[in-house]
């Protein structure tokens, strides 16, 4: 079993950044794909970052440009950043280790961007 923990979400004003820290169990984290989802009340869970054990990434279209995943292995953390925050950016964000197929969720923290 892997634990999963998010933090750093809060509330935003449009055109501004957060950082999202989640951290994950276990000696073989490198190895761990590493994913951020995000849900929005009345929609479903998407997928808006991936990072893998090589360090290649891939991001959602909505979010390109604007946010940015890495990882610290030595740590067993990975962070979304994300800048230009916009109102529809505004949901919770779960993290994601996944091992083959098997995912392993954090609670989720909870962005909000508003004025």
């Amino acid at each position: 079993q892997v634990q999963v923990v998010e933090s750093g979400g809060g509330l935003v004003q449009p055109g501004g950044s957060l950082r999202l820290s989640c951290q994950a169990s276990g000696s073989i984290f490198r190895i761990y794909v590493m994913e951020w989802y995000r849900q929005a009340p009345g929609e479903q869970r998407e997928l808006v970052a991936t990072i893998t054990g090589g360090g290649s990434t891939n991001y959602a279209d909505s979010v390109k440009g604007r946010f940015a995943i890495s990882r610290d292995n030595a740590k067993n953390t990975v962070y979304l950043q994300m800048n230009s925050l916009k109102p529809e950016d505004t949901a919770v964000y779960y993290c994601s280790a996944r091992l083959g197929s098997v995912p392993f969720w954090g609670q989720g923290t909870q962005v909000t961007v508003s004025s």
